[in-house]
C-alpha cells in the first residue's frame, strides 16, 4: 500500500502570481482579469474565434492563445484595445495609495 504525504498547506494571497514568485504579479493578474473578460465577452457573443479575430484585427490562432490563458504576447495596451474593438470603454483611474500599502498597486475592477 502506498503511503500518501500531504503537501503543506498554505492561504492564498489572492493573487496566484504572487503566491508563485512570479515578477510582476500585480501586472500578471490584471492582463488575466482582462483577458478572461474578453474571453467572456466573446462567450456571451457567440462568436467563432475566426470572427472574433476579425473584430479584434489578429488571425485566429491568437484568439486561441488568449482563449487558453497564454498572455506572453499581450499587452495591457493590446487588451485594451481588443475590449474597445468588442464595444467596450475601458476606464483608467489614478488615485494615491492606501495609507497602509507599502506602494501603489493595479487593480483590473469590472463593471
Amino acid at each position: 500500500m502506498a503511503v500518501i504525504r500531504k503537501a503543506p498547506v498554505r492561504r492564498s494571497s489572492g493573487n496566484v502570481f504572487a503566491d508563485l514568485g512570479l515578477h510582476n504579479a500585480e501586472e500578471a493578474l490584471a492582463k488575466a482579469k482582462i483577458a478572461s473578460r474578453i474571453c467572456d465577452i466573446i462567450a456571451e457573443r457567440r462568436l467563432s474565434q475566426t470572427r472574433a479575430a476579425s473584430l479584434l484585427g489578429v488571425d485566429q490562432p491568437k484568439v486561441s492563445a488568449l482563449m487558453r490563458g497564454r498572455l506572453e504576447g499581450f499587452s495591457s495596451d493590446r487588451l485594451f484595445r481588443f475590449l474597445c474593438a468588442l464595444g467596450r470603454d475601458v476606464e483608467i483611474v489614478i488615485r494615491p495609495k492606501s495609507r497602509a500599502a507599502a506602494r501603489g498597486c493595479v487593480r483590473v475592477v469590472v463593471a
